[in-house]
């Protein structure tokens, strides 16, 4: 029954993971202001979907592993 459990989570956490892969992490001002740059020439708009996420992932990243931290050693009390 446990290794069902885990087995679930896995899948959600592995299909919440690829399925954002394809999605642009931009507000429309910032997708406008991003492709006139280009247009223009500019090269500084290249990294702001990398940044968006880069910045997307600290966050959950602790979260999920405090939350990994508490699972495995919630049985210890």
């Amino acid at each position: 029954m446990k290794s069902l459990t885990i087995y679930r989570l896995l899948f959600i956490v592995l299909f919440l993971v690829f399925a954002g892969l394809s999605l642009d992490a931009q507000c429309p001002m910032c997708k406008i202001a991003a492709e006139s740059n280009l247009n223009n020439g500019g090269s500084s708009a290249k990294g702001l979907n990398a940044g968006i996420f880069y910045l997307l992932l600290v966050p959950y990243s602790l979260v999920g592993a405090v939350a990994f931290y508490w699972y495995k050693n919630r049985k210890k009390d």
